[in-house]
């Protein structure tokens, strides 16, 4: 059995769902993750519900389930190693499912809020600032934003494949079966790595056994939700018994 997922219908951006995309979710007080390659904020990827046994799955969660939450530097593509597991330069959490709340989008480094309003006041006079002006700002924050933030959200849609032994294998009668490309498959959850180079499984941080797979991920064929993996795929993997997670990518 593989179990292939493909985007599903859009969803709010902090649905308790599988998901593509959205705003993260955890616990009250969390700052937004940075990179500690270059030290900015890391772009939010997907959210994965595990069962209480740590299987991926794609429905709301249940009491005992949790979060894997994924995250990767688009700061400087191809200069911070967001490929590697444990690099700094990309994060996987699991956190309890009950109980989070979207993290604050971070505030830019160099201004907290009230030097914001200062500088504002300081540049434009106490009146209203030139429209232009406020405009260069704005897109300037969605700019910003594009780096946090994918273009969309959407659910993650379970495919079962019940005879295909692998991802490949699974990918190829998917595509069959529906008649749509195969690059609209955006990975699997569970099952066996489809390795594009070499078996870099990482073990436990804390216990130190091999991990298991949570969700293969493919950039996929829809621009506004498209993750940057060098055309390559990703793989998150998980520890249940020691809550541990790690992410890296190949290409």
């Amino acid at each position: 059995m593989t179990i292939l997922i493909t985007e599903g219908a859009p969803v709010a951006a902090d649905a308790t769902v599988t998901r593509i995309g959205g705003v993260p979710l955890a616990l009250p007080g969390t700052p937004w993750p940075c990179c500690t390659d270059c030290g900015g904020p890391l772009q939010f990827l997907a959210q994965i519900v595990l069962d209480g046994s740590g299987t991926a799955v794609t429905g709301g969660p249940g009491q005992q389930d949790r979060l894997l939450v994924l995250f990767a530097c688009q700061n400087r593509p191809g200069v911070c190693q967001d490929w590697e597991a444990r690099s700094g330069a990309n994060l996987a959490l699991v956190l309890p499912a009950q109980g989070l709340v979207p993290i604050p989008l971070p505030v830019p480094a160099d201004l907290d809020e009230g030097e914001a309003e200062e500088e504002e006041e300081e540049e434009y006079g106490p009146g209203d600032p030139d429209e232009d002006e406020f405009e260069d700002e704005e897109d300037e924050d969605e700019d910003e934003d594009e780096v946090l933030l994918l273009g969309a959200t959407r659910a993650a849609e379970p495919q079962h494949l019940p005879d295909a032994p692998d991802f490949d294998s699974a990918r190829a009668a998917w595509a069959a079966r529906t008649g749509r490309p195969r690059n609209h498959v955006l990975g699997q959850l569970n099952g066996t790595p489809a390795w594009l180079q070499y078996d870099r499984t990482p073990s436990c941080a804390t216990c130190a056994e091999p991990m298991r797979l949570a969700v293969q991920l493919q950039e996929g064929p829809d621009p506004l939700t498209a993750m940057n993996f060098g055309s390559g795929r990703a793989y998150a993997f998980t520890c249940s018994p020691c809550a541990d997670a790690a992410f890296l990518w190949q290409c």
